[in-house]
Parts: C-alpha cells; sequence; structure tokens
C-alpha cells in the first residue's frame, strides 16, 4: 500500500505510562515493529517529539525564555531519536539519526537526498530536531520532512485509536472519525496535530493516518492495507 511514509511518535510514547524519561518495553515494542516493517520493504522515516524530556512551551510559564525552552525541546527529539534508533539496530535494521542543526558526531547533519538515499537502502531514517527554528512544534516538522522526502503518508502515532471531536481521555461522549478533509479538521480546530501541520498537508495533498501506535500490531496492520485509525485527507 505505501513505498514510503513518515511516522510521527510523541515523546510520551517512549516514557511508557508515566509518559516520562524513556521506558526500555515501549522503546522494545516500537523497534519490533518498525523493524519488521523495513525488513518487508518498508522505506520508514520518523520524527519523535519531545516532551518526555522537555516540551519548550509548556517552559515559559516556569520561567523558561521561549526559545531557549524550543532549543532544549530540539535536544530533547535528539535524545529520543538516538535511544529509539539503537533499539532498533539491535534489530538488524540499520538506522540513522539526521539532525536539524550540526551535531557532529553525535548524529549526522539533514540534508533531504541523503536521508531519502539512506531509506533507499533499507535503512530507517530518524530526522531530529524539529525544524532547526524556535515557535515551529515537532507535528510541524514532521509535515514538512513528509512532503521534502515524497512520503506517500504521514502516519501519527498516538495513545487515541484515532481522530476525535474533543478529548476522548476527558470526554467519554467524544465521537470519533474513521475519516475527514483537511478543511474539517482545521475549522474545528481538531488538536491531534496543530494548524501549520494540516495547512502544510492540505496544500502538499499528503494524507495523514492517525492511529493508536501502543495497540501491537497496528503499525503492522496499517502498513499493510488494513483499516486502522482515522484518515485524513483533501
Amino acid at each position: 500500500m505505501y513505498k514510503r511514509v513518515l511516522l510521527k511518535l510523541s515523546g510520551e510514547s517512549l516514557g511508557g505510562r508515566s509518559g516520562k524519561g524513556l521506558d526500555t518495553a515501549s522503546l522494545e515494542a516500537y523497534a519490533t515493529e518498525i523493524a519488521a516493517a523495513s525488513k518487508a520493504g518498508l522505506q520508514i522515516a520518523i520524527v519523535n517529539g519531545g516532551g518526555n524530556i522537555f516540551r519548550g512551551l509548556q517552559g515559559v510559564g516556569k520561567g523558561f525564555d521561549r526559545v531557549d525552552g524550543d532549543k532544549m525541546g530540539m535536544l530533547a527529539t535528539v535524545i529520543n531519536s538516538l535511544a529509539l534508533s539503537g533499539f532498533i539496530k539491535e534489530h538488524g535494521v540499520d538506522s540513522m539519526v539526521f539532525t536539524a542543526t550540526p551535531m557532529e558526531p553525535l548524529a549526522k547533519y539533514y540534508m533531504r537526498d541523503d536521508a531519502v538515499k539512506f531509506l533507499e537502502n533499507g535503512g530507517v531514517a530518524f530526522i531530529a530536531g524539529g525544524t532547526g527554528n524556535p515557535f515551529f512544534t515537532t507535528d510541524s516538522g514532521a509535515a514538512l520532512r513528509a512532503l521534502e522526502i515524497g512520503a506517500d503518508a504521514f502516519l501519527k502515532g498516538t495513545r487515541v485509536d484515532g481522530v476525535y471531536d474533543s478529548d476522548p481521555e476527558k470526554n467519554p461522549d467524544a465521537v470519533r472519525y474513521d475519516e475527514l478533509t483537511f478543511d474539517k479538521a482545521i475549522s474545528e480546530d481538531l488538536k491531534v496535530l496543530d494548524q501549520t501541520a494540516f495547512a502544510l498537508c492540505r496544500e502538499g495533498n499528503m494524507p495523514i493516518i492517525v492511529f493508536d501506535m501502543n495497540r501491537k500490531g497496528n503499525l503492522t496492520s496499517l502498513l499493510g492495507g488494513g483499516k486502522v485509525g482515522t484518515v485524513v485527507h483533501v
């Protein structure tokens, strides 16, 4: 169904039940499914959030300068990418972390052609550090990278099984969508992604699939053409 995808994972998902720090069981579970998909021939690029370590916007209310806070958040995404990349390598799949700003020798500076070549050679490419600029979320960064690398779809792995009209973890009566348009997602200000990410994907005709990454087998089923999560499209 897909040849190349961009998978966006929240930082909290790597923190397990607490959503904090790095949970080895979660890292291993994600690495198992990602490695299996890669071995089956799928080209996978991954963008991680950093909220399990530090979220720039939340830091503003605690006395951090917004620009410095966003820089700290970018570094958190690099830590998460290095962690998950290491677990994927343990499954016999080559993996490399690219960063939006130079960080050699910790990671390779991101150049689109280098990342695409690495994907074409069977590796899993992590693209960390957001866009390299403050005031942009990792969702927006993921949308940008999905378009840059020519992905067939932008997969947003979350803790819920799709897009709802309100937060299902807070509202038991929240209504789930099987599919919806970008215009509807933007007009209703649905919070599963930020407005900039939705707008970028709409302009680039990049379908978004929001699904529960924590349910074992969901990623494999989705990539095999199964009906999983919510599809957002033009």
